[in-house]
């Protein structure tokens, strides 16, 4: 029998996992210079585009792109390490934090993704950092560039909380990083190389279609290692997918299932997955950093419609996990 979820947004994500067909589309890119100042054309400007796309992306965001090389040197430090080594941290279950390794199956697909992860969060992360003996710096490294996206995070998402009629701080005081409940997660991924894969290999996902978990993703990706394809919100049941491909100096962002829900369904969640490369396209390895703004456990997700009951984070992002490494 096929699997049934609680929360309507897997039973969703698991009728969209077909090939469908390949369109263009326009994703909004949106200038963040002079955030304050400009604050409330940049609010209408990420409200339009999430409410109609769910997608986005964002240049002058405020984050050095000196940094965000560094970023990705770091990660594949880690992921070059022995599998020996990276096995010594697994990711928990029902947790966000620690490597994982082909773990993660999508309802959309239920295969395993073709990749390898660590997630970093921070109250989570006793016992699951590399030493530095076989990692120096790597800790320093990755909580400079969490907080980092953590901040760039709460700028966009302090937009909405000002078009949802709700306190500029409202979603910052929800994901505060100081309380013990922060859920918020940065995590490295890495997609196998293709290069000397069979065809059949080809015929499976580096990450099947689904949308994301959390209130707002900001992904860094490295220009040249394309893959990424999304289909908004609006357009679910079409089949229909867009090539975001990366761009140095822009961040791609998109609205996740818990802000969709907290705004009472004004913002669009947004189905992605990362595709096969094709011929003639780069075959190695791939790498992506995303940055999941996920409200802390204790923060209880209540939207100024009342269209849905309240439920607290923690217990939302729990049953979001559950579904997708619950099958190894």
């Amino acid at each position: 029998m096929p699997t049934e979820y609680a929360l309507a947004e897997l039973n969703k994500e698991k009728t969209i996992g077909g090939l469908g067909a390949t369109i263009a589309r326009d994703v909004p890119a949106i200038d963040l210079s002079d955030f304050e100042n400009r604050k409330a054309e940049i609010a209408d400007a990420l409200w339009h585009a999430a409410t109609e796309i769910g997608f986005f992306q964002v240049y002058n965001h405020g984050l050095s792109e000196d940094d965000i090389d560094l970023a990705f040197d770091t990660a594949w430090e880690f992921f070059e390490l022995p599998t020996s080594v990276k096995a010594q941290y697994p990711m928990p279950k029902g947790t966000n934090a620690g490597w994982e390794f082909k773990a993660q199956v999508r309802p959309s697909t239920g295969t395993p993704d073709n990749k390898e992860s660590y997630q970093i969060t921070r109250p989570n992360m006793p016992g699951l950092w590399p030493s530095e003996a076989e990692l120096p710096g790597f800790q320093a490294k990755m909580l400079r560039f969490e907080r980092a996206n953590w901040e760039l995070g709460m700028r966009i998402l302090s937009c909405f909380a000002l078009k949802m009629g709700f306190a500029e701080d409202f979603f910052t005081t929800a994901h505060d990083p100081d309380s013990p409940e922060y859920q918020s997660t940065l995590r490295l991924i890495h997609y196998m190389s293709m290069e000397d894969a069979q065809p059949e290999d080809f015929k499976a996902w580096r990450a099947g279609a689904h949308s994301d978990f959390d209130c707002l993703t900001i992904l860094h990706q490295k220009e040249g290692e394309g893959g990424l394809q999304v289909c908004p919100g609006k357009d679910a049941a079409s089949g229909q997918w867009t090539d975001v491909p990366p761009k140095r100096g822009y961040i791609t962002c998109n609205i996740g299932d818990m802000l969709m829900r907290w705004s009472d369904d004004q913002l669009q969640s947004t189905l992605h997955r990362v595709r096969m490369p094709r011929e003639g396209e780069y075959m190695g390895r791939r790498l992506s950093l995303p940055f999941f703004c996920q409200a802390n456990r204790d923060a209880v997700m209540q939207g100024p419609l009342g269209l849905y009951a309240p439920i607290t984070a923690g217990d939302y992002l729990t049953q979001r996990i559950n579904a997708n490494f619950a099958r190894k």
